[in-house]
């Protein structure tokens, strides 16, 4: 994929540098009518946004474009990919509450669901940018786990994934619950909350500490007992395949040779 030519850093104004920058070709919306429906009613609409701190502004491009594809894989609808060059990331908002504002004017313009994040962001960041954009909000962390849980099919590997994602909520409660309550059957996730909120064999991620904990308490010990029974099973497997110690042939006596007068 080709990048659009970007200024280097030396030669953004200030104002620019803080400004939020649309990342070309990341929409993935179907020209389809019929198509765009249909998966209206199934995927998760969602814009992208990432901090530039450090490196080229194709590392940038790169790595929202990374992000798009695995929003994509994640079953979403990339609306729009945007783009704030900063020293760091904002340590309240991640992209600042000026900016964070106009992320809410792209949401509103987009029909955006859902803000996907470049970066994995602090309880504090989650709660505040979820108030500030109004809409779901996670990151590049949950929206792998998403995948993961997605694409899981064994019961250990299912149970591994599940831990996996409350070990990660557990500390994000007071940010997710208010998403959850609102995505609650929304598109891409039916009963589970959607992308980033989904887990195997989890219709809702409880927003009960105690009760998680519980949850989490009986996952790992599902998870030690499964791999119990898998080492055993391994054992045997070993014990079976030795080779069984070969008999001793015994030489056929050879024809006694005929005689030729």
């Amino acid at each position: 994929m080709s990048y659009p030519d970007i200024p280097s850093t030396g030669e953004l104004a200030l104002d620019d540098r803080s400004a939020l920058r649309r990342v070309a070709g990341l929409s993935t919306e179907l020209a389809d009518i019929s198509e765009v429906e249909y998966r209206q009613l199934r995927l998760e609409r969602v814009v992208l946004v990432g901090v530039w701190t450090e490196g080229s502004a194709a590392d940038a491009q790169a790595s929202m474009v990374e992000l798009a594809a695995l929003a994509e894989t994640a079953g979403s609808q990339v609306l729009e990919g945007l783009i704030q060059r900063r020293d760091k990331p904002d340590p309240s908002t991640y992209i600042g509450s000026g900016k964070a504002i106009e992320l809410r004017e792209v949401v509103l313009a987009t029909g955006a669901d859902t803000v996907i994040c470049d970066g994995e962001l602090s309880p504090a960041q989650l709660t505040a940018l979820e108030k500030a954009v109004r809409v779901k909000v996670i990151d590049r962390t949950a929206l792998i786990l998403d995948i993961f849980a997605q694409h899981a099919t064994s019961s250990e590997g299912k149970a591994q994934v599940a831990l996996a994602q409350m070990e990660y909520m557990l500390p994000r409660l007071r940010g997710w619950g208010e998403s959850m309550s609102r995505q609650a059957g929304g598109r891409a996730g039916g009963s589970g909350g959607g992308v980033g909120l989904r887990g195997p064999g989890e219709t809702k991620i409880e927003t009960d500490r105690r009760r998680i904990r519980e949850r989490m308490a009986k996952l790992r010990r599902d998870i030690k007992a499964m791999k119990q029974v898998r080492d055993t099973q391994r054992s045997r497997r070993r014990a079976s395949d030795v080779p069984r110690s070969r008999s001793s042939a015994t030489p056929t006596p050879a024809s006694p040779a005929c005689s030729t007068r």
